[in-house]
């Protein structure tokens, strides 16, 4: 069983320091994750330099355009493939089963299967 924390970022205000919206995250704490028994294989996907350079000299070459997009929204909605467990986090212990756990459907921010995903 894995652990988690809710994360909360700056809470944004308005011009009179009034609360917009509350901010807030759920992360899991994936460095407390054993290998071997949590997960598999951990994945870092990193382009070599070369590759990218190939990669932006054809369209040069050929005069296409080129458009760079940063994609924030990859990690939410991975499927899993092992089963994953995590304890209620802090604060959002449900008072009826509070020994309850929750199985994750998706990958969670700070998951090692979250690259993977």
């Amino acid at each position: 069983m894995l652990r988690c924390v809710c994360s909360c970022s700056p809470t944004p205000r308005d011009e009179e320091n009034i609360v917009i919206r509350n901010k807030s995250r759920l992360v899991a704490k994936g460095y407390a994750q054993k290998d071997g028994v949590d997960f598999e294989e951990s994945f870092a996907p990193v382009a070599r330099l070369e590759a990218v350079r190939l990669f932006i000299a054809y369209p040069a070459h050929k005069s296409f355009t080129i458009y760079q997009i940063d994609v924030k929204t990859v990690f939410p909605y991975g499927p899993l493939k092992e089963k994953v467990y995590i304890n209620q986090p802090d604060g959002f212990v449900d008072p009826y089963h509070p020994d309850h756990v929750y199985r994750l459907k998706k990958v969670l921010y700070g998951l090692k299967q979250a690259p993977r995903a």
